[in-house]
């Protein structure tokens, strides 16, 4: 079943966002096989992200190699708040 997982980490800077990336990029983490939906959205300072997941193993997987870099980059994601998803609408652009 896919879920839905929504962080709000602490203080989380665009900077820091844009460095997780890189190192996701260079660990070959960069499109993580079961990621249906990734967005990072707020202010500076405060940036959130909302993900939906084919499912919850998709999402431990990456999580396994997500969680040691945010750690060196010096994000806390606290919990996040994962969900199921009952519906996915995919729309043209």
């Amino acid at each position: 079943m896919p879920l839905a997982a929504y962080f709000h980490p602490k203080n989380m800077t665009l900077e820091q966002f844009n460095e997780v990336h890189r190192r996701l990029e260079a660990a070959g983490w960069g499109e993580p096989k079961g990621r249906l939906h990734h967005s990072c959205f707020g202010e500076d300072d405060s940036l959130m992200v909302f993900e939906v997941w084919d499912k919850q193993e998709s999402f431990d997987a990456f999580g396994a190699a997500l969680m040691p870099i945010l750690g060196e980059v010096g994000i806390d994601p606290g919990q996040p708040a994962v969900m199921p998803v009952h519906r996915i609408n995919q729309t043209q652009q």
